[in-house]
């Protein structure tokens, strides 16, 4: 049998028609880019850039301390001190058994009440551990890089005249607040004003 020549005319003919068709694909595709690329990045870039917002820029909070209270002398009566407080989210702590004996030596707890604690407590995400540790306490548990466990910066009171002045000045509690003499009184002036950083 055979084969049909295909004629030099024909030949161009097809070339010609492919070429047509490979070009116009490309078009096709470069527009559907072009489409795509304004779509995003007019149309829907606010929802984007929230996204984007959302999954890289934290407010992080910036504990203010209580007011210092100070005689007519400018003695001090009343300080606040920067401490750390140890918090943890139990539903991580406890996967690793390893972790909560480590975390039990560094606070000075028994590893089985620390366990039990966390056990009871790991439908919650938050759980503090200790309150106003001393700063290089604190230091030794974020050494660990233990997963669950964070230190959230707080501040302790102390009176360093507490004997003499203690019934005028008063005290505030572990949270801050005055609950007694001056401390109370003027409770509103003395209370700082949280702040937030990006």
């Amino acid at each position: 049998m055979r084969r049909k020549r295909i004629s030099k005319r024909d030949r161009q003919l097809m070339f010609g028609n492919r070429s047509y068709f490979a070009g116009a694909v490309m078009v096709a595709g470069a527009i559907m880019l072009l489409g795509r690329a304004v779509k995003l990045q007019v149309f829907d870039k606010a929802f984007l850039n929230d996204q984007a917002d959302a999954r890289h820029i934290r407010a992080v909070e910036l504990s203010a301390h209580r007011g210092t209270i100070t005689d007519r002398n400018g003695e001090v009566l009343a300080v606040s001190t920067p401490v750390d407080s140890v918090w943890v989210d139990p539903g991580i702590v406890v996967k690793d058994p390893e972790h909560i004996l480590v975390l039990a030596r560094l606070l000075g707890m028994d590893h089985s009440a620390l366990r039990a604690k966390l056990s009871r407590s790991v439908e919650k995400n938050h759980l503090y551990l200790k309150r106003h540790m001393s700063p290089s306490d604190a230091a030794r548990i974020a050494r660990e890089k233990i997963p669950g466990v964070h230190l959230q910066r707080e501040y302790h009171r102390y009176y360093p005249v507490a004997e003499v002045s203690g019934h005028l000045i008063g005290f505030a509690d572990i949270d801050d607040k005055g609950q007694e003499g001056l401390e109370l009184g003027f409770n509103h002036r003395l209370t700082g004003l949280p702040g937030k950083k990006r």
